[in-house]
């Protein structure tokens, strides 16, 4: 077993609308967030993009949610990951 094997599982993801290959952290500050290279696992977080996520987040956080469930609910790409990660 390799050591990159303890702290990523592969998994399909969106880029676009095309389905592409993208790994799971299982560990670091990342944990759990999808990222299409492992070492992102393990980078440090960037704070300007986190503060500027928290301030859109309060501003559009509902609208998102709607627009993101709507979106995984209808565009095939997204059905086709879901299906592809069961």
């Amino acid at each position: 077993m390799l050591l990159r094997e303890l702290f990523e599982r592969q998994v399909y993801a969106k880029r676009g609308n095309t389905v592409v290959r993208k790994y799971r952290c299982t560990a670091g500050a990342r944990k759990g967030r999808t990222v299409s290279n492992v070492a992102q696992c393990f980078a440090p977080p960037d704070v300007a993009k986190r503060n500027r996520l928290k301030i859109t987040k309060a501003r559009l956080g509902s609208k998102m949610t709607r627009k993101a469930k709507r979106t995984k609910r209808i565009n095939p790409a997204s059905i086709r990951v879901k299906a592809m990660n069961r």
